[in-house]
């Protein structure tokens, strides 16, 4: 295993000048240590150090990575957004700057520090990192401060606001790096990639401006948004989507559609932007983006991003539903097929796999790309690498997603395992269906609510997470850390699902991570302790059970009655093995309550705390604080 990159990164730190005195540089004691707080550091010394000793370590113990074609079944995932991630308020000035320090060192998430911080990822149990996208962004219109990581300039180049320019490194020598320094402690490292997607003033618009929509300048800007549509169209679109025909979908109306015209004769640069120029001498520009579905979803909208034309229909030439995710059946003729584009996008994966040497893809936006597209991009990126991974944003883990060639799904847990209602629906769905791929095993990402987002710095908050955190684990999933649940972060990174408009009046784009400066709460973790050595400990009983918990028969998902309906409980069996769940979905009060087994009596363990408990007359009583949560091993069945 080569760590050609990794290996220069400590020569070149250590020729860094020291600081001088009234430039002190702090960094998180937690990415280092057990504790919380901050250390003053001479930065080049403590980034050279920590590589110095991934590299003895690696020397001197190989790790041996996950391996075969299906390795994803056993993954455990730090997910990593590293402008967020990694960034720190380093001169403790009481603000995160944009701009590098006197010193060099940013104090946005870079990939430098992102090496640094793989030891304690790896320290939480995790062997994999997905990356939420890295590519350089675009300038025009910019969402927030930094702009959406999902307003892509070019495809092929790393953002340049991830390197150290003290280093005089790329973003793109460190990338290499940090999968050289990912691999060595034996990690599988995952992109996530946007083909659905690109910055509105992309490089693609000047050499390709048939690959987006474009929009009249005749039309004011607060005409334009997504398509309104009556109540009963909508009525239609839902009944036709939900039965699958998409032949005929309504169409917005010809006030919204005339909005789009075709692709301009020529371009010019003005004021920072791309103006198209029709024959008439009428002037356009490229279209911006909008969440489409549900088709009456009003989140706010991307004003940095547009969607890619994946098809070239003269009576299609708009962005909506039925254009951009449930393509009419009128799309499905090859002739339609915007076919230079699908080649570019096609040859991404396979650049990433032989530039970076990355072990696998998540694909944004995969349930909206074109069925034979995307079979396209996942047969290109197995030729020479038949393990690569591909998972899927697509909510239902079905066989018809393993049929497409995906190891996993994103899955609906997110959006449900905070009510006990809607979670018991979906896992009486998955014991009845059974589960043809793993899902993530989380309670948010970076489109949702935070576990902790209505409970900052409660311990009910703390609870809550260990509690969602362990039930996930025990299912047939695979166990995700959104990076920043493990210290309780609070605070969302964008307002996708499940956000209400006080929080869109509370959280504009110069709030929220996903588009501006930000960092953690890495000093003092909100004031709670963090769950570092609980998530270690859950996750060293799921490997204990890795058989059982993996197994998506039908009928491996119970849910036993409790005597209280507070107390929320799931049996997973498989091979004569039996694992009982049993938590108060209540944050606020204690709650006692029993559950029957058909055995008499026996003693059992809780997993977690290694508690002795005793079922006697065939019951087992339990007690659980607020939002408190146990793992039991019950005795073999025949």
């Amino acid at each position: 295993m080569q760590s050609t990159h990794l290996e220069a990164l400590p020569r070149h730190l250590r020729q860094l000048r020291r600081l001088p005195v009234d430039q002190a540089y702090h960094v998180p004691q937690l990415w280092t240590t057990e504790c919380t707080g901050t250390d003053s550091v001479q930065p080049g010394t403590y980034y050279a150090e920590i590589i110095e000793k991934m590299l003895e370590l690696a020397a001197r113990k190989p790790v041996n990575p996950l391996k075969g074609e299906n390795w994803t079944r056993n993954a455990v995932v730090y997910n990593l957004f590293v402008r967020l991630t990694t960034a720190f308020d380093h001169n403790r000035d009481g603000s995160l700057g944009q701009e590098p320090l006197a010193c060099g060192f940013r104090e946005t998430g870079t990939l430098l520090k992102a090496i640094a911080l793989l030891p304690y990822i790896a320290s939480l149990g995790a062997n994999t990192v997905y990356l939420l996208p890295l590519t350089a962004i675009g300038t025009a219109h910019r969402k927030g401060n930094l702009g959406s990581p999902y307003a892509v300039k070019d495809p092929f180049e790393i953002d340049p606001m991830l390197d150290e320019p003290a280093l005089r490194l790329s973003a793109a020598f460190l990338l290499k790096a940090f999968v050289e320094a990912a691999h060595l402690l034996g990690m599988k490292v995952v992109f996530e990639f946007v083909f659905r997607t690109a910055a509105i003033d992309s490089r693609w618009v000047t050499s390709h401006p048939s690959w987006f929509y474009w929009l009249s300048d005749s039309v004011s800007d607060n005409r334009y948004g997504p398509p309104v549509f009556e109540t009963q169209t909508l009525n239609t679109i839902y009944e036709k989507v939900d039965k699958h025909d998409h032949h005929s979908l309504p169409a917005p109306s010809p006030e919204y559609t005339s909005m789009f015209v075709p692709v301009p004769e020529t371009l010019r640069a003005e004021h920072g932007g791309i103006v198209g120029v029709q024959r008439d001498g009428g002037t356009c520009h490229v279209a911006s983006a909008f969440s489409d579905w549900p088709p009456d979803d009003r989140q706010p909208p991307w004003t940095d991003v547009t969607y890619l034309k994946m098809h070239n229909h003269e009576n299609f030439n708009y962005i909506a539903y039925n254009t951009i995710r449930m393509y009419d059946t009128a799309l499905d003729d090859p002739e339609t097929f915007n076919r230079d584009l699908w080649d570019t996008i096609e040859s991404i994966i396979p650049w990433y796999q032989e530039t970076y040497g990355i072990d696998g893809a998540m694909i944004d936006m995969g349930h909206a790309l074109p069925s034979e597209l995307k079979g396209r991009i996942v047969g290109s990126a197995r030729k020479n690498r038949p393990d690569f991974a591909f998972w899927d944003e697509n909510f239902d883990p079905t066989p018809a997603m393993r049929a497409e060639g995906f190891d996993a799904v994103f899955g609906s847990l997110p959006f449900v395992i905070h009510d006990t209602v809607f979670i018991r629906g979906l896992l009486n769905y998955l014991n009845r269906s059974g589960v043809a791929l793993p899902f993530f095993g989380t309670g948010e990402n970076h489109n949702t609510p935070r576990v902790c987002h209505r409970l900052p710095g409660m311990e009910a908050g703390r609870n809550r997470s260990a509690f969602i955190f362990t039930l996930s684990a025990i299912l047939p999933s695979i166990p995700f850390i959104h990076s920043g649940m493990e210290i309780c972060e609070w605070h969302p990174v964008n307002l996708g699902l499940n956000f209400d408009e006080h929080d869109r009046t509370s959280f504009p784009a110069e709030k929220l991570p996903l588009f501006s400066a930000f960092g953690y709460d890495w000093a003092d973790s909100n004031r709670l302790v963090p769950l570092n050595g609980y998530i270690r400990t859950v996750l060293d009983i799921r490997n204990r059970y890795a058989r059982l918990v993996q197994c998506g028969e039908k009928g491996s998902i119970g849910l036993p009655y409790v005597t209280e309906p507070d107390l929320f409980a799931v049996l997973r069996r498989n091979e004569g093995q039996t694992l009982l769940f049993i938590g108060n979905s209540n944050g606020e009060q204690p709650r006692t309550g029993t559950i029957e087994f058909a055995f008499e009596k026996a003693v059992v363990v809780e997993l977690v705390e290694q508690r002795q408990y005793v079922i006697s007359d065939h019951k087992l009583t339990i007690s659980c604080l607020p939002g408190q949560c146990m793992l039991f091993e019950l005795p073999r069945q025949n």
